[in-house]
């Protein structure tokens, strides 16, 4: 019998929070179940904004090799026209709207299509936040794939939900910095929202057939960065002793070749932060259901713990296209041709597998996360953009490793004292981005010397 704590027996019932992923939910189960029976008649309109860069560039692979269940329709990207000139040549029978970052670029841009082979009048050329909101909304288009960089994917993100369509996130500021305002529009639209990073995806699918109150926690692996087998004290020491050896030991990962700011957010683990907070909202799980476990291998790529005891992981060679591809086809499972993707995990090749908690003494930044999260509203824009700032700061020489948790929390702390808000609108968050990110560098000018 379920007691007057809400449980059963000594088991109390996790507390549960507005979710954008369409899980753990009636509604959810209905359109997972209406949606899979149509697999034969199943094709993806893909709007992609973002198409040069790294999401973007994997969406295309996915849909060069299945184009009898994906095409793309817009494309949006910044300043690499050579590559979205070529982009758009490729899939010309099917694309209908391109954007640039700027309008200064649209004659230099229409020039390359042209010499691409590009007929002018079939597609419509545009630029700058008018473009991207152009391609996020173009009309054929079903899903919106959303690889644009920072909080200029919040507005395309919100125009795409108002003409209902699926968003598959690849934008982490859209939740993590907008949540208080995207969940509403998600439920007055009835929009989906499906996770295309690796973490949340694979959370994502192993929720899938979870019935509603049946999961108790959520799982986050992490590779641990580049000074995972740095001992607390041993980095303190470097910190001061040889700040250079760090700088360039923070911006080298040690599985893989990835950009220098997410390079180092793994270094700090403010990344793992961020995908807790990005958990909270896509799942609902409250902040003390989220659990970050270090796994050096990065083969389970995630897992949820059930109310009976089980634990559910997916697991893979690391490839972001697996994610990306689910994003867009989910609830289908559409194969890919052989030999062009990563090949299946083999477990007996795979061998072993280890894992450990992280250490917060070394990874305070894992810490100014949750303390973000659970304070919500307007705190974990100000974590975000304090935390870019900071970022590029530390790899621009400001100041060392150490700095970039000291200066995140001092804004946080200013930020609480002077504006926060726990129902914000979409102004209010643009402009906490807007501030977090100038009062970062007046810290770095007053504390470092540099700006």
């Amino acid at each position: 019998m379920l007691n007057a704590k809400g449980a059963y027996g000594t088991e109390v019932m996790p507390k549960r929070h507005p979710m954008a992923a369409p899980v753990l939910s009636e509604k959810a189960w209905k359109e997972m179940s209406d949606e899979a029976m149509g697999f034969d008649d199943f094709q993806a309109s893909i709007s992609l904004i973002g198409s040069t860069g790294s999401i973007g560039t994997q969406t295309l692979d996915i849909v060069r090799a299945r184009p009898d269940k994906f095409k793309v329709t817009a494309l949006s990207a910044g300043g690499n026209l050579d590559l979205l000139a070529q982009q758009c040549a490729e899939f010309k029978s099917t694309v209908k709207v391109v954007s640039c970052a700027d309008a200064k670029m649209i004659p230099a841009l229409k020039e390359k299509l042209q010499a691409a082979g590009v007929d002018l009048k079939s597609v419509d050329v545009q630029a700058g936040a008018e473009g991207v909101n152009a391609v996020a909304t173009e009309d054929e288009a079903n899903v919106v794939v959303t690889g644009i960089v920072g909080c200029a994917g919040l507005l395309p993100t919100i125009e795409a939900i108002k003409k209902g369509k699926r968003i598959a996130l690849a934008n982490k500021e859209t939740l993590i910095a907008g949540g208080p305002v995207i969940l509403p529009l998600l439920e007055k639209y009835g929009v989906t929202m499906t996770p295309a990073d690796s973490e949340h995806s694979a959370i994502f699918q192993a929720l899938q057939g979870v019935p509603p109150g049946g999961m108790r926690k959520v799982i986050l692996t992490a590779s641990g960065g580049a000074f995972r087998d740095t001992s607390a004290e041993e980095l303190a020491k470097k910190c001061l002793e040889d700040p250079e050896w760090v700088r360039a030991k923070a911006t080298t990962h040690p599985n893989w070749d990835m950009g220098a700011k997410i390079t180092v957010d793994s270094a700090t683990m403010m990344n793992k932060g961020l995908e807790v907070i990005e958990a909270h909202y896509l799942f609902g799980a409250d902040y003390d259901d989220i659990d970050v476990v270090i796994h050096p291998q990065s083969i389970i790529h995630s897992a949820v713990e059930t109310m009976d005891n089980s634990m559910i992981a997916q697991l893979g060679w690391p490839d972001m296209r697996l994610p990306i591809l689910y994003s867009i086809a989910w609830p289908h499972r559409v194969a890919m041709p052989t030999g062009q993707f990563e090949r299946p995990l083999n477990l007996v090749e795979l061998g072993s597998m280890t894992f450990k908690a992280p250490d917060t003494s070394k990874y305070p930044c894992i810490q100014l996360a949750y303390d973000a999260g659970r304070q919500g509203g307007t705190m974990t824009c100000c974590l975000n953009a304090a935390n870019e700032e900071a970022n590029q700061l530390f790899r621009d020489g400001a100041f060392g490793f150490e700095g970039i948790p000291q200066v995140v929390e001092a804004c946080m702390e200013a930020h609480m004292s002077k504006d926060f808000s726990s129902s914000p609108d979409l102004d209010a968050i643009l402009g906490v981005d807007r501030w977090a990110r100038e009062y970062v560098k007046e810290v770095a000018a007053k504390k470092y010397g540099k700006k």
